[in-house]
């Protein structure tokens, strides 16, 4: 899982709460300290990293303890609300009808991102188009007609236009009858002035409800300017953070959601078509701290029950 390493330090530090013998302003410093080199370690931007870790401070020095909460539990469950805050920047992306423009460079698994995201809207009974409107990647337009196959979604393409904007204006007329309208552009190697250009006119033209930027998780700390640099161009509303099931740091990624005030609203998790989840940040914290998922422990064990009888009535019926 990515931030392993980082879950595995926060761990460390939650047991060295647990396992002092007194809370003083002593151990409070130390225990800000280790959050600190852990955050860092883990490829968090800097400033992120001093202002989450100055609040801690503030917080565990003058906030008082819930009445019967004790202060070692205060002080870790102020490190988990931190930790929280972080990556819990709002809702998810809503259900309803819109257009989403796709932007990012090269490489961050956006064309896949756009398929899988077609799928999950499809499974929630959306009708949706997709409009290929990467016009500098020749298998661009044929992958994304790939993936389209996979889920059964239509793609709207022009083979050989390199009008981008006049591409997505068509394929919105195309779409008019769809519920949801998902815009897959083109990307570069580097954040270049045409590319930044382009993307704007195809936001003038699509005028996206949701503009969501797709990050490799494991960017490191160049995230955070490629984030503010699309966020400055076309205003980022939401980020999905792919390659989520791979060991790196991750920090830089998360580092780079401040930048543009967004909220993460899914993880990409593996390379089949329907590995994307929703994103939450308790429970993305959770796992990281150890605490497990309960929710998703619950839904389990209810669909094993349901199942279960299911199977205990065929039986009857043989």
């Amino acid at each position: 899982m990515v931030m392993e390493g980082l879950g595995k330090s926060l761990r460390g530090i939650l047991g060295r709460i647990g396992n002092a013998s007194s809370v003083d302003d002593d151990l409070i410093n130390d225990i800000c300290k280790d959050l600190q080199r852990a955050l860092l370690e883990a490829d968090v931007n800097v400033k992120l990293v001093l202002d989450l870790t100055n609040r801690v401070k503030d917080r565990a020095k003058n906030e008082p303890p819930a009445a019967g909460k004790s202060m070692k539990d205060h002080i870790s469950q102020i490190i988990y609300d931190e930790m929280v805050g972080l990556v819990n920047n709002g809702e998810g992306i809503q259900l309803k009808p819109q257009t989403i423009m796709m932007v990012g460079l090269y490489g961050q698994g956006k064309t896949t991102t756009t398929g899988k995201l077609a799928l999950y809207f499809t499974k929630k009974n959306f009708s949706v188009g997709l409009i290929g409107a990467d016009v500098y990647r020749p298998a661009a337009l044929d992958q994304l007609k790939q993936l389209g196959e996979k889920v059964n979604v239509e793609v709207y393409g022009e083979p050989g236009e390199t009008d981008a904007a006049a591409i997505v204006k068509r394929g919105k007329e195309h779409f008019k009858d769809k519920k949801i309208i998902i815009i897959d552009t083109s990307g570069r190697h580097a954040l270049e002035d045409d590319l930044i250009d382009e993307i704007k006119r195809i936001a003038e033209v699509a005028q996206p409800e949701e503009r969501i930027l797709v990050l490799d998780s494991q960017v490191g700390q160049q995230a955070g300017p490629q984030a503010e640099a699309f966020h400055n161009a076309v205003g980022v509303t939401g980020v999905i953070l792919t390659k989520m099931d791979g060991t790196a740091k991750g920090g830089g990624a998360l580092s780079a959601i401040s930048k543009t005030n967004a909220r993460i609203v899914f993880i990409g998790t593996g390379e089949h078509i329907r590995d994307l989840e929703p994103f939450d940040g308790r429970k993305f914290m959770s796992r990281l701290f150890g605490k497990g998922d309960l929710s998703a422990l619950m839904e389990i064990a209810s669909q094993e029950i349901g199942a279960d009888d299911r199977w205990r009535r065929s039986r009857r019926t043989c």
